[in-house]
């Protein structure tokens, strides 16, 4: 049908004719479509339905867990009935909720002469809020944190799973508003706790992306080597949203055809700052 699958996002693609842009994102069988004409996009799905036994649903509210609520102007994304199930299935339907996620300062080790709970349900726990994690941004850094101990998690662990679903209990209706418009920018943030890690000394590297505003990729992980101060951690984990920057850049300009544009980014420590 013509269109060009993008080379920095696999699953999307592409078709322009003109001024006009119609953009297919694919998961297995499941299809977002979206463009700058709907005529266009109802041709496709008329073209689409004569090769394929498919279903017109219409209006975006749901996809692959995601609730989408849209208004003039702006969308909404959230998964809440994913929450609800998660904490069903931890059996915490009656439990109080929590204010924070994790509580402040807690330095969680692999406690191996603590006393082992199920390992099934805790990796299930675990996974389950890491898929959480697609409208979550705030539950990143302490689901990374607890993802470390899927390898025989002890009871300290599952206390501190139990606190993020506490905070989930009491946040079912968080998510993501997305506004329309905007002036197009692409800006980044960088941040990094030096050797909190108190098993192996690594830092912690923290990344969030706006797009006009809006909040549209994040990440908590583990740096990989072992830094000597908070100069070279937060340089680190500069780096690392420097990669993304370049990503989101390129993706960015074959979406729309445009000229790949700077990115902004902010770093705060100003060792860090005169060292790049």
């Amino acid at each position: 049908m013509g269109f060009e699958k993008c080379p920095q996002e696999h699953a999307i693609y592409k078709k322009q004719s003109g001024k006009s842009l119609l953009i297919v994102g694919v998961y297995v069988d499941d299809l977002l479509v979206t463009g700058t004409n709907h005529k266009e996009v109802t041709i496709f799905k008329s073209q689409m339905m004569k090769e394929y036994e498919m279903s017109d649903l219409g209006l975006l509210s749901y996809y692959l867990g995601i609730e989408a609520e849209q208004s003039e102007g702006s969308m909404t994304i959230s998964q809440t009935s994913y929450a609800k199930r998660i904490i069903e299935a931890a059996g915490m339907g009656d439990c109080n909720a929590a204010m924070y996620p994790m509580e402040p300062k807690l330095k969680l080790t692999k406690d191996e002469d603590g006393e082992s709970v199920n390992e099934t349900q805790f990796r299930s726990l675990v996974g389950s809020l890491r898929y959480l994690l697609h409208t979550r941004p705030d539950l990143a850094f302490s689901v990374g944190v607890v993802s470390r101990f899927m390898q025989t998690p002890k009871v300290s662990h599952l206390k501190a799973l139990k606190q993020i679903l506490r905070y989930v209990k009491g946040t079912l209706n968080y998510g993501l508003k997305y506004k329309k418009g905007g002036d197009g920018e692409v800006t980044g943030y960088s941040d990094s706790s030096h050797g909190k890690d108190v098993m192996d000394r690594r830092s912690n590297t923290g990344t969030v992306f706006y797009f006009s505003g809006n909040l549209i990729t994040w990440s908590s992980q583990k740096q990989r080597t072992v830094t000597l101060s908070s100069c070279e951690a937060e340089f680190i984990a500069a780096t690392t949203t420097a990669y993304q920057a370049l990503w989101l850049r390129s993706l960015l300009a074959d979406l729309t055809g445009m000229k790949p544009s700077k990115v902004k980014f902010y770093v705060d420590n100003e060792s860090a700052i005169a060292l790049m």
